[in-house]
């Protein structure tokens, strides 16, 4: 007799809006499931598997055999959860291996007939341009050259002012690489410089950022961070300064591939391909003077996806975009906008992006009222820190956490702070206490109900902060927010009143 919750797992959800990128590369295969298509997209499942199959094709011209059994395998079970999740639109994307080898065509008919799988084999230069799309999804103010490396080829692109400008694809990848060198680094050192030398835009007369992108330098990321003892764990927006690099990079590219299957942050899998990998990073650092290095974890699927919106969507803030998201299906009843404005008074004088960051920061204040009381402010802490929303930077992320700390009642000598106390600088602290206080104070004054603000003054005078109150909601006054106001005015070091209006 079946159980009264039990249900047929072949029947698929019912969600139109879904949309799932597959991606086949010459090293890795991996499916991301979208929960819809937006400007900023929420990824409800992601899976990837290293195949290779690009291993074998610089020397053989063909797809290594192991690597398309272990791919029929794998995309089988991927097309068998893209229907089970009820995905209404799967999109497969091919790139080196399959466009370069002999029997790249071949391998997608196979697909074809016997998964129903439509292949889109994409050109490098496309490829380059959809990768580029994808980091300027997630940083619409870069400005320099995006590059993504695969297992067989590296594309670079010109971003500028939301844009893509030219755009080349090399025969770089690391599996590319082992084979061409034979190993011998020095030997893959030369070759990656002889195709950096051809392109010739890549030599502005001016330092400018190096985006990256790939499963590869995100583990040379990951290694750094590990050496460093980086407080941060997110591998999106990592800066690092251009020489520190390139350094960092020619020490990881001398490494063994015994030496590197040592390192607990690097999967054994890419302990071969790993050393190749940074040694094209360090090349291209100095191929191009890059000014700094910034890791990024959207590219060619995310660039896709963005693609596919139309223009008005693209010019939405990414972050805006998400948090807003977030706030309508997580909060209660509040308004972050109406938020923003009561807490205008405290910020004269503030830059744009500052106040972006105050608007985030009230849009996300609601999200966490649901948390046990006793853990609310450390929860919220470290959810806002490792939140997966991208168009924000490492130090912003830490001044939105110690914000979402303050105001749900944590304070700056509590112990989680001191993890990012290294990002911040005193004057982003003080800011983060003045603001966790101020959303404490209105949400604490209107139960929530932040709709009331809009009736209710928070003014900064010389020497006073007042709350100003109308008589009809007098009655909101009470012991707590007579504490939140208190606090917030010492933060400011003033005295504070509540005066009759």
């Amino acid at each position: 007799m079946p159980l009264p919750f039990a249900r047929d797992w072949t029947e698929a959800p019912r969600r139109t809006a879904r949309i799932g990128v597959l991606d086949i590369g010459s090293n890795s295969i991996r499916l991301v499931v979208y929960d819809r298509n937006c400007r900023a997209p929420v990824p409800i499942y992601n899976e990837k598997v290293l195949c290779g199959l690009g291993r074998g094709v610089e020397q053989g011209g063909r797809l290594s055999g192991e690597g398309m059994a272990q791919a029929l395998v794998n995309l089988t079970r991927f097309k068998t959860l893209a229907d089970a999740i009820g995905v209404a639109r799967l999109d497969v994307l091919a790139t080196a291996a399959l466009r370069d080898a002999r029997d790249g065509h071949a391998f997608v008919t196979t697909l074809r007939e016997r998964l129903g799988l439509e292949v889109q084999v994409i050109g490098g230069e496309e490829e380059a341009r959809l990768s580029a799309l994808g980091v300027l999804s997630a940083i619409p103010e870069a400005d320099g050259v995006a590059a993504d490396l695969g297992g067989g080829s590296l594309e670079l692109a010109g971003v500028e002012k939301g844009g893509v400008g030219p755009r080349v694809t090399l025969p770089v990848g690391p599996l590319r690489l082992i084979e061409a060198s034979g190993e011998r680094p020095a030997l893959a050192t030369r070759i990656i410089e002889q195709h950096l030398d051809k392109v010739g835009w890549l030599k502005t007369g001016r330092r400018r950022r190096l985006y990256v992108v790939g499963g590869s330098w995100r583990s040379v990321a990951k290694l750094h961070m590990s050496q460093t003892g980086y407080p941060l764990r997110v591998i999106h927006h990592y800066t690092l300064a251009g020489a520190a690099a390139a350094d960092f990079a020619d020490q990881v590219g001398r490494q063994t591939r015994s030496a590197i299957e040592k390192v607990p942050t690097v999967s054994r899998r890419r302990s071969d391909t790993l050393p190749y990998a940074a040694q094209v990073l360090a090349a291209l650092i100095r191929a191009t003077d890059a000014s700094s290095v910034i890791f990024s974890s959207f590219g060619l699927r995310e660039g896709h996806l963005y693609d596919l919106l139309p223009v008005e969507k693209q010019r939405l803030d990414p972050l805006i975009s998400a948090c807003s998201d977030l706030a309508t299906h997580q909060g209660r009843f509040g308004s972050g906008e109406i938020l923003t404005a009561w807490t205008d008074g405290l910020f004269a004088g503030e830059d744009l992006p500052a106040l972006r960051l105050r608007r985030v920061a009230c849009l996300l204040s609601d999200l966490f009222w649901a948390e046990h009381p006793d853990y609310r402010a450390e929860h919220a802490f470290e959810r806002v820190l490792r939140l997966p929303v991208v168009g924000i930077e490492h130090s912003e992320r830490a001044q939105l956490a110690v914000t979402s700390l303050i105001r749900y009642g944590g304070r700056l000598d509590d112990a989680p702070l001191r993890l990012v106390r290294s990002l911040l600088s005193d004057g982003q602290l003080t800011r983060a206490e003045v603001l966790g206080l101020a959303l404490r104070l209105g949400h604490s004054l209107t139960g929530g109900l932040t709709g009331l603000l809009n009736r209710i003054g928070l003014r900064l005078a010389a020497d006073r902060l007042e709350l100003l109150l109308p008589a009809d909601l007098a009655g909101l006054r009470g012991d707590v927010v007579d504490r939140r106001l208190e606090a917030l005015a010492k933060a400011l070091n003033r005295e504070w009143s509540i005066p009759q209006v």
